[in-house]
C-alpha cells in the first residue's frame, strides 16, 4: 500500500511536490507520486477539468503559508472536511461559474497585421520606453510588486531598471491611461528573434490604479504587438505570485501552467517557488 505522506514530515520551506490527499499506484501497486512528471503528466487535467499543476500549486501555497500560521495536522483534516462541506452546498453554482470561465486558448485580434507601437486600448494604451521615463521607476520600484519586476529568476538578483531598459534583448512599454499619464510598465525580456519567444513582465507602478483590471488590458495589447509586430511564437512568465487570483488573471489571457520551480529563488530572507506559465501564439 502507498504511504501517504505526512504534512508534519516537512517544513514550509521545503515543501515536497507529491503530498496529494490521494496518492497514485502503478500497475504494479508501487507508488508512482514521486516519479518524475512527464509532459503529459504536467498537462493531465482532472475529471472536472482543472490542471493538475493548478491544484498542485494552489495547495502548495496554501501549505507553505498555513505552515508558517501554525497549522498542525489535524488541522489540515479539519480545513479539508470545511471545504468539501463549502464545495458540496455550493456545487450548482460552482458548476455554471466553471463554464463560463474555462480557460480559452489564445484569440487576440493580431491576426498576424503587426500591431505597432504606441497601442490604443479602453482603458490604457502603451507607447515606447523614452529615457525620460526612468526617474517614474524610483517611485513605482519601491514595493515588493516593483521589486519583483526587476527580480532575475536566474541569480535572485534585483537588477537595476537602467540594465533592464538598455540592454538590447529587453522590450520596454510605457502603461498609460487614455490622456497618456504614465501609470506602469510591461515588457518583453530575453528576447529571442531565432527561437521567437520572450519572457512577460508587468506592473502598475501607480498603487491608485492597482485592482481595477488594467494590468489584464496592458497584456492583452502587449501580447497584440508580441504575437503581431515581433511574431513571437511564444510567451511565458515567471512569477512568485502562485496565489489564485494571479493563476486566474494569466490563465484569462491564454497563459497555462507548465511548470513549479520549487524553492527556486531566494528573496527577502527566504526561498520561494516560481511559477512557469506559457502562452503558444499559433495553438
Amino acid at each position: 500500500m502507498a504511504r501517504m505522506t505526512s504534512f508534519s514530515d516537512h517544513s514550509p520551506d521545503n515543501l515536497p511536490v507529491d503530498y496529494a490527499v490521494e496518492q497514485v499506484a502503478d500497475d504494479n501497486g508501487d507508488n508512482a507520486a514521486s516519479e518524475p512528471k512527464t509532459a503529459q503528466q504536467t498537462t493531465k487535467k482532472t475529471a472536472r477539468g482543472i490542471p493538475v499543476l493548478t491544484i498542485e500549486t494552489l495547495a502548495r501555497t496554501f501549505y507553505r503559508d498555513s505552515a508558517r500560521y501554525g497549522f498542525q495536522q489535524l488541522d489540515y483534516v479539519r480545513f479539508v472536511n470545511l471545504l468539501l462541506d463549502i464545495a458540496l452546498k455550493n456545487s450548482v453554482k460552482t458548476e455554471v461559474v466553471r463554464k463560463e470561465s474555462r480557460t480559452p486558448r489564445w484569440n487576440g485580434s493580431n491576426g498576424g497585421t503587426g500591431t505597432v507601437l504606441p497601442i490604443l486600448g479602453e482603458k490604457v494604451g502603451i507607447r515606447a520606453f523614452e529615457a525620460h521615463d526612468l526617474p517614474l521607476f524610483d517611485r513605482w520600484l519601491s514595493d515588493i510588486h516593483g521589486r519583483h519586476f526587476l527580480l532575475s529568476r536566474a541569480t535572485s538578483r534585483e537588477s537595476h531598471i537602467k540594465e533592464l531598459v538598455e540592454s538590447p534583448c529587453n522590450i520596454v512599454g510605457i502603461v498609460t491611461l487614455p490622456d497618456q499619464t504614465p501609470i506602469g510598465a510591461i515588457s518583453y525580456l530575453n528576447y529571442d528573434s531565432v527561437q521567437r519567444k520572450a519572457e512577460l513582465r508587468k506592473l502598475i507602478g501607480d498603487k491608485t490604479w492597482r485592482g481595477k483590471g488594467l494590468a489584464k488590458e496592458a497584456t492583452r495589447l502587449w501580447l497584440e504587438y508580441g504575437l503581431g509586430q515581433l511574431q513571437l511564437r511564444k510567451v511565458f512568465l515567471d512569477t512568485l505570485e502562485t496565489n489564485l487570483h494571479n493563476i486566474k488573471l494569466n490563465e484569462e489571457l491564454g497563459f497555462q501552467i507548465e511548470g513549479i520551480l520549487r524553492n527556486e529563488v531566494y528573496f527577502d530572507g527566504q526561498m520561494h517557488d516560481v511559477l512557469r506559465m506559457g502562452l503558444i501564439g499559433d495553438e
